[in-house]
């Protein structure tokens, strides 16, 4: 009985507490040895429960604390990331510390913080980030430039884009750091970003025409889901670009439209004589007035001239082509055929028609852009699709329907309680009931024992009572109730009796010398009267 009754005790305290222990979800995981340690002291300070998982990467909480618990550890600047930041400097003693030792700090601690932010970036489980920041060297001009290293832990892999944001990222923060000098690595050992590139250009155009190609690809798809359905349209775009950097001179000249910009006017006159007398002496002297040798004028000649200087219009033009200019645009679209169902009600698949198509092919051609001079093709193509058609997507219940849905969590907690309470109900009925009956019928015979010889006084009352016709009424007014009563209790009784008497025949079969010497102790005795 001791060890029945413990074993219940034990049984429902194990129940009890399964049922009002709180159900727990994760606080934060992927923590390290550092982050654990600060969040296991936090929590027991303020003597909340919890379970560490994966040796204490982990930890579990109270489900209905967890949200008031990440923004109070978040308030006290944990978790960290395993990671030292800007927070070193909070505790040091800066007339004690030496310029070197402040240098390597103000390192470490820039790390941290780069560590940290990259963490923030999706798919990225763990960084870490070495920095080289040379010092320039005395009397030299030249200065080294500075360079990085980062390790990642991933789950599944890093899109292009996400790797150029992160160098693009790190050489931002650090000073005199260019995105070329950053190396990046994951934890497998591949090179993700091997630091030696210079073609930045090259990777920005990549971006540009994969962006261009992503945009127009989505803007076909749309316009052609619209009209065969959602998933029955398949569209590969690829767009040719030419990256080269064109710096165009031209300059213009127009005859017609001429401005004066100077004028220059000369005249000139010359008059010629001729001397018809001989050459002499008396001839050359001055004031010679000598009417027959006079000269007599006889050529006279004018000169005049007019120069005009005249600008005429001209026109200096100069175009800069950037690189990423569209060649040519290729679109290839896929459709599938429409489905109806026949007389039988089975769905039968069917060709769309030559103009439907061409009015997709339309659609698609004004959708991009279409540039016959450029070289562009649009293709349209109608073929059955390989898998059925998709089935109408079953809209999630609203309003109480919606409030009723049970998480994962949710639904295996109540299962448990469920079985708690059946493994209860099943030890009640089963062990407790039965042992309780036991307990009172054992505690019941020797109380009735007493009454053993009721019956007897009760049947010879009766018969006298017969004799003296007064038997007919054992109380008066009694009805047929009490009647029913007295007939079980006499029922009762008589079993009782039945089970004393049974009981001292095994006693006298057991010991018959003692009966012997009682029953003569009996005889022997007087009778009272």
């Amino acid at each position: 009985m001791v060890a029945v009754t413990a074993a219940l005790i034990g049984f429902f305290a194990f129940v009890i507490m399964r049922v009002t222990t709180p159900q727990m979800t994760t606080l934060f995981t992927d923590l390290s040895t550092e982050d654990s340690s600060a969040i296991v002291k936090e929590l027991e300070r303020q003597a909340i429960p919890f379970e560490l998982r994966n040796d204490g990467a982990a930890i579990m909480v109270p489900k209905d604390r967890v949200t008031r618990l990440r923004m109070k550890l978040a308030e006290g600047g944990m978790p960290k990331g395993g990671g030292v930041g800007y927070e070193i400097f909070d505790k040091s003693d800066a007339l004690g510390t030496t310029s070197f030792v402040q240098n390597i700090n103000h390192l470490r601690a820039l790390e941290g913080e780069l560590a940290r932010t990259i963490r923030a970036i999706d798919r990225v489980q763990a960084a870490r980030v070495h920095l080289v920041l040379p010092e320039k060297p005395l009397f030299s001009r030249e200065t080294p430039e500075p360079s990085a290293s980062i390790v990642l832990r991933v789950r599944g892999a890093l899109e292009p884009q996400q790797i150029r944001a992160i160098r693009h990222l790190v050489a931002s923060a650090v000073n005199g750091l260019k995105p070329q000098r950053v190396s990046i690595v994951d934890e497998a050992g591949a090179l993700l970003a091997d630091g030696a590139s210079n073609d930045a250009d090259a990777a920005l155009g990549d971006d540009r025409r994969v962006a261009f190609e992503k945009r127009m690809r989505k803007e076909v798809e749309d316009i052609v889901s619209s009209v065969v359905g959602a998933g029955r349209a398949r569209v590969q775009l690829s767009a040719d670009f030419d990256f080269n950097k064109i710096t165009q001179t031209s300059d213009t000249f127009d005859p017609e439209g001429r401005v004066l910009r100077s004028s220059q006017t000369r005249e000139e006159s010359s008059l010629t004589a001729d001397n018809s007398g001989q050459v002499s002496v008396n001839n050359e002297l001055p004031g010679n007035q000598n009417q027959d040798n006079a000269a007599r004028a006889k050529d006279q000649s004018k000169k005049s001239e007019e120069t005009n200087n005249y600008e005429i219009s001209r026109t200096t033009k100069t175009e800069v082509t950037e690189a990423g200019r569209v060649n040519r645009i290729s679109v290839a679209v896929l459709v599938d055929g429409s489905y109806a169902k026949n007389e039988k009600g089975e769905m039968v698949y069917q060709d769309r028609p030559k103009e439907q198509l061409d009015r997709i092919a339309a659609l698609v051609r004004s959708a991009i852009g279409f540039d016959q001079k450029r070289g562009d093709q649009v293709e349209v193509v109608n073929l059955r699709f390989a898998e059925p058609p998709m089935t109408t997507p079953i809209a999630e219940p609203t309003g109480l329907l919606g409030m009723l849905q049970f998480t994962k969590d949710d639904v295996m907690y109540v299962i448990e309680l469920g079985v708690m309470m059946l493994l209860g109900l099943v030890v009640l009925f089963m062990v407790v009931r039965p042992l309780v009956r036991r307990i009172v019928a054992t505690d019941a015979m020797p109380s009735l024992g007493g009454a053993a010889a009721a019956p007897a006084f009760a049947e010879a009352h009766a018969g006298d009572g017969a004799a003296g016709g007064t038997g007919q009424a054992l109380l008066p007014g009694s009805g047929s109730s009490a009647a029913a009563q007295l007939i079980d209790v006499a029922q009762i009784q008589g079993q009782v009796h039945a089970q004393a008497v049974h009981r001292v025949g095994e006693l006298a079969e057991r010991n018959p010398n003692e009966t012997a010497s009682i029953v003569r102790q009996w005889l022997s005795e007087p009778a009272e009267h």
